[in-house]
């Protein structure tokens, strides 16, 4: 029964394989090989990055009772006196 099937699929197919173009260029194992290749770099290199990242420490500066108000460094230099705009002069 096997043999049958693995017959009239042969039959099949081939008139098929006939009909490709000969002269058509395909990518192929090269082609897969170099995308392969470049997407193993692209998830390295990602991994990499994430572990880059999550060696960053940075002081977070907690926001006042939940309000939006700015942390008390950041109000104590906004209290002073303000600068005038700095542009060109009439």
């Amino acid at each position: 029964m096997t043999l049958a099937t693995t017959h009239l699929a042969m039959t099949q197919l081939v008139p098929l394989a006939k009909e490709l173009d000969e002269n058509k260029v395909t990518p192929g194992v090269l082609g897969f090989i170099v995308f392969a290749v470049i997407g193993g770099a692209v998830w390295l290199l990602m991994k990499n990055m994430n572990k880059q990242f999550t060696k960053i420490n940075f002081p977070e500066h907690p926001v006042a009772s939940g309000t939006g108000d700015p942390a008390p460094s950041e109000r104590s230099e906004s209290a002073g006196a303000e600068k005038p705009a700095a542009g060109p002069k009439d």
